[in-house]
This record gives C-alpha cells, structure tokens and sequence, in this order.
C-alpha cells in the first residue's frame, strides 16, 4: 500500500481524535495526536508553575521548552497513549483545569516551532494520520489528504460534556461550553498558525453523523487517495 500522510484538522471536541486513530488503525497507520503534544506542554507549565492566573512566565517556559520531550506508545490494547519524557500522562493531560490552559499556550510561537519541529520528524516516513488545527497549513501543507473537521458549538460542548461525566469528572455542561467557545476564539485569533481550513481540504461536518458513519467517509477519501 502507497504511504501517504493524512492531516486532519477542526475545531475542538469535534471528534477529530476518535477518526483520526480509527482511520489509522483502518489503513495500518501510525497515528499521531498533535493536541496531545500541546496539552503535555501545558500540563508542564502546569506542573512548574509557569502560570501566575492567566499570565504565563514565557521566558522560563522558553528556557524549558527543548528539555521536553514528547512520545506516543501503544498501550496493552494497541492504542497509542501520550508520554511526557517517558512518562504517562495520557489522563492528566484530558482534565478540564489543562483544556482551560491550552490554547494561550498553543499560541506561543516557540511553543509551536519546538512542537513542529517534533511533528515533522515524524511524518518523514509518510504513512501517518495526525490531527489538530494547523496539520495542513503549516505542519504538512503538502499532505496527499487534508480534512477539515467542523460541528456546532452546542453540540461540541456536549459530547464533551458527556465525556467527562463518563471518567466522573463534575463540571457543568455550562462551563464546558464556555470553555469550547473561547477555546474557538483564541485559535481562530491567535497570531501563529490561526486554526482556518486550508483551501484544499475536505469540509466535513459531522454534527448529526455516527462515528462509524464519520469513518466510513474519510475511509473512502482516503482510500481513493492512496489508489490514485
């Protein structure tokens, strides 16, 4: 089979993860979760400190930025799982208190270069799903397949929502709204590599779409890409 790389990018909590891993599990793919990489950093900051409120000690995070080291192993069922300087951190870095860190972080440049450049030696070989919000515009513009994942606010917000009640967490579909909301707001705003759909990518709304049906779909796309 023809090797490609496959850039899927949208906004948060679109499912853009649940396609992304089926997709490369489907073609015999490596997959790779760019958003994981941006929460490792944040749940870091986290950690060290770096946040006084919402102002962040760039300068330390800066100094920090080349000692973190970012991995993704497959765990005892065969999914890939997050891994911060060989350790674990695929569960930490899903909570609520790093979703509300994330996106400044993201918009940091150096953050983005490091992250990037981290990302790029991974897809040499090809043969590589990736998702997030810049995949085909800046990380792999030239990426053979390139989708863009969209869905409402609300419904976003929801699945969530209803995420986070499964793992027993307690926040409120109120908050978790605001959160996706604003989260959309800094990463259409940001300075660096904006989330925006590159203009040849594949629209997909998946507001009322099954995951299954979701992954029947981008199959095909893909499919036909690796044929042609």
């Amino acid at each position: 089979m023809k090797k490609i790389i496959i850039a899927i990018d949208g906004f948060s909590s679109c499912g853009k993860s649940t396609m992304a891993k089926g997709l490369a599990r489907k073609l015999g793919f490596i997959y790779i979760d760019s958003g994981a990489m941006y929460r490792a950093v944040t749940l870091y900051a986290l950690r060290n400190g770096f946040f006084e409120h919402e102002h962040i000690n760039e300068s330390a995070l800066a100094d920090s930025i080349k000692n973190i080291s970012i991995t993704f192993k497959l765990n005892k069922d065969g999914i890939p799982e997050t891994y911060m300087n060989d350790e674990n951190v695929e569960q930490e870095i899903r909570t609520m208190e790093v979703s509300s860190h994330v996106s400044p972080i993201a918009a940091l440049p150096f953050v983005r270069e490091a992250l990037v450049a981290q990302q790029r030696k991974m897809g040499e070989q090809k043969g590589i799903v990736m998702d997030g919000r810049d995949i085909g515009t800046t990380v792999f513009p030239n990426a053979e397949l390139k989708i863009f994942v969209t869905a409402s606010a609300e419904i976003r917000a929801q699945r969530r929502f209803d995420e986070l009640k499964a793992k027993g967490k307690n926040d409120t579909y109120e908050k978790v709204l605001e959160n996706v909301v604003e989260r959309d707001r800094i990463d259409m705003t940001r300075a660096v590599s904006p989330l925006r759909k590159a203009d040849d990518a594949i629209e997909l709304d998946n507001s009322h779409m099954t995951i299954a049906e979701q992954l029947d779909y981008i199959a095909s796309l893909a499919e036909n890409k690796i044929k042609s």
